[in-house]
């Protein structure tokens, strides 16, 4: 055994597994079969932008012991998520608020916001919602529905609302209040230099081989270190013997523009079902600075995609079909003692930052 910890996965929950194994003295050798460490939270420097590659990543958390540690790795600026959605000619606040709320009916007061919520849901006649559309209605009546839910939440997932489970959309922030802020948790920010600066900084001291598949020489790593942290896809680390596990996946068009500003803002939602992306980022407005000085800008349109074994997978489809199949694997790996699974696909859940770490933090603990 040349290390005392072999983790799989360069991005944040392995991250944290590494800082402290290597805080208290350990051996530790990092692998990643893509070319660079920080795994979808990877960002990198495009005509002096700083480009979230893999779609936009905000860091934000109600937990002070979370915050504290980030802390440690970055400085984070003051970046406050305000998106917008666009339905053909129309532009709404999100999240759900007094401003969306306006725009749509022309209710100036709360209490007028939410009677015309409430008439929209006597109308439907939903007591008990069933599935997502039914949940959605229930939160923000059918018109907003229909022009900023369906479509956009359609192309996501690949299927009819009415065939999705109501709780994807119950955490949809709805206020009857002028608040843009998207998150209510108590701090958020993203950090001045990058993400993969502040990976980085937590995998200091560690050995890390790049372009390095697990998979492709399992014999080897199995034997290279007395425990494994193991962030890949839980199936196939069981080599799919119980069943595959499915996932929804993305694809990204990163472009360079000419005009210091094409948007006006970090996130716009295209929420028409015809439009075949889900959001424009324009990278620039997650740093002031970079809004400010720089005369070009970098956009990247977000386009929803089915998913099948050798794809990225990017959101785990957490129905009762998958779920079931994912305690089965979760027994199985309950049962090695030398690895630790963890992440969202060791753990087939998608996590917010903050919840990963958390998490990471919490199994340390255990162990």
């Amino acid at each position: 055994m040349k290390y005392d910890l072999l983790i799989v996965g360069a991005g944040l929950y392995g991250a944290v597994f590494a800082r402290a194994a290597l805080d208290a003295g350990k051996k530790v050798l990092v692998i990643e079969k893509r070319d660079h460490i920080a795994g979808n939270i990877y960002s990198e420097k495009v005509e002096g932008i700083e480009v979230h590659k893999y779609g936009p990543h905000i860091f934000h958390t109600s937990d002070r012991t979370v915050w504290d540690y980030v802390n440690r790795f970055a400085e984070f600026n003051r970046y406050t998520n305000c998106p917008i959605a666009r339905y053909k000619d129309e532009q709404y606040s999100l999240p759900f608020n007094m401003h969306t709320f306006y725009a749509m009916w022309g209710t100036k007061t709360p209490q007028e916001a939410k009677e015309k919520i409430e008439q929209q849901r006597r109308e439907a006649g939903i007591t008990e919602p069933k599935n997502l559309e039914e949940q959605a209605i229930s939160l923000v009546g059918r018109d907003i529905y229909e022009k900023l839910i369906k479509g956009y939440t359609e192309k996501q997932w690949g299927r009819p609302c009415t065939e999705l489970p109501a709780f994807i959309i119950k955490r949809l922030p709805v206020r009857l209040t002028y608040d843009n802020n998207y998150f209510n948790d108590r701090w958020q920010g993203v950090p001045e230099d990058g993400y993969t600066a502040m990976v980085q900084r937590m995998f200091e001291g560690a050995e890390i081989e790049l372009n390095t598949d697990y998979f492709a020489d399992r014999d080897k790593f199995d034997h290279i270190a007395e425990r494994m942290v193991f962030t890949g896809m839980i199936d196939q680390f069981f080599e799919e013997k119980l069943g595959t596990l499915e996932y929804r996946s993305l694809r990204f068009e990163t472009e360079v523009l000419d005009c210091a500003n094409y948007q006006g803002n970090t996130l716009v939602n295209y929420t028409e079902y015809e439009i075949p992306y889900t959001r424009i980022i324009e990278h620039k407005h997650f740093v002031l600075r970079e809004q400010l000085e720089n005369p070009k800008t970098v956009i990247t349109k977000e386009y929803p995609a089915a998913w099948k074994p050798g794809d990225e997978p990017y959101y785990p489809i957490n129905n009762e079909k998958n779920n079931t199949l994912y305690e089965k694997y979760k027994a199985l790996a309950a049962e090695r003692k030398d690895v630790i699974f963890g992440g969202r696909l060791g753990g087939y859940q998608y996590l917010d930052m903050d919840k990963v770490i958390a998490k990471a933090l919490a199994d340390l603990k255990e162990i």
